[in-house]
């Protein structure tokens, strides 16, 4: 019998290594996994590299990863959001390493992680510093950069409902990076609001199948 439910979100993010590359889903605070990453910074993991949109937000979740030594380098699009002092304390301190990654481009990275893709070129980022120590090729005209597949360690990643096979639906914009970071990962765990039963999710609004989650726990 497939059951993929654990008990707390301890059991969630147990395993989970020194040095692992996290993805972290959320765009600011809408669809963040809170719960999932305190829990990670209590399991006291270390010299992780973080994934996100946002390079974390007051004090919690990803903010205190960073506040508390835990994360080497972020890969982000967006590292000031609303109260980021502690990434900028940390970044001003020289103690967090940072790579911008255009937000489209990021995603992509991690939905070629997920296909399989060994890379892809985008006129994103071409003729900027985004591109230094890149390769360039021109196509129809225009310059392009190649870039790199993007893939997790471990995914956090939260949604709105799911059952124990791991299937997921999502409520409205907080469904953002949750659906590609969790098929690019090795381990997926998800947080949901609600756990339901088999056959209550409908099989057309199921967004993230259950074959892209390895855990889920309720976190309210």
């Amino acid at each position: 019998m497939i059951d993929k439910r654990v008990k707390d979100l301890a059991a969630a993010v147990a395993g989970i290594k020194d040095g692992a590359t996290v993805l972290c889903a959320g765009f600011g605070a809408v669809g963040e996994p809170v719960e999932l990453t305190e829990a990670l910074a209590d399991l006291g993991v270390k010299n992780l590299t973080i994934v996100a949109n946002n390079a974390g937000t007051g004090d919690h979740g990803i903010a205190r990863l960073i506040r508390e030594g835990r994360v080497r380098k972020v890969i982000c699009s967006y590292p000031r959001t609303t109260d980021p002092h502690v990434f900028e304390a940390a970044y001003k301190a020289g103690r967090i390493e940072l790579e911008l990654v255009p937000q489209g481009t990021l995603s992509e990275r991690m939905r070629a992680a997920a296909a399989g893709i060994g890379g892809f070129y985008t006129p994103t980022a071409s003729g900027t510093r985004l591109s230094a120590g890149k390769e360039t090729r021109e196509i129809g005209g225009r310059l392009h950069v190649l870039e790199q597949p993007l893939k997790g360690d471990v995914a956090l990643i939260r949604g709105h409902k799911g059952d124990r096979w791991g299937n997921l639906v999502y409520r409205k914009s907080a469904r953002n990076f949750n659906p590609v970071m969790a098929a690019a990962a090795t381990l997926t765990v998800a947080q949901v609001a609600e756990l339901v039963e088999l056959g209550s999710l409908d099989p057309e609004s199921i967004v993230t199948p259950g074959i892209f989650v390895d855990r889920i726990v309720v976190a309210s």
